[in-house]
């Protein structure tokens, strides 16, 4: 099966016209509408850009139990 893509921006009467389909008159077909999410804003999409980085105690071990050589 073949899928075909159509972008339509829709006007006021709600109306959508499709023309010269690459169909047979009387094929049975399937329309499926979506629509187009709009794009995130930089400040949504990376919430802590610009935000202060707090390190507390940055030289302690991290995770020192889980290392195998320790043990």
């Amino acid at each position: 099966m073949k899928a075909y893509f159509c972008e339509h921006t829709m006007k006021e009467n709600g109306m959508l016209t499709l023309r010269k389909l690459p169909f047979n008159t009387g094929e049975k077909i399937e329309v499926i509408i979506i629509p187009r999410s709009k794009p995130n804003s930089e400040e949504k999409r990376y919430p802590f850009w610009g935000k202060p980085i707090i390190y507390p105690n940055p030289t302690d071990p991290v995770a020192e139990a889980d290392w195998e050589i320790y043990k």
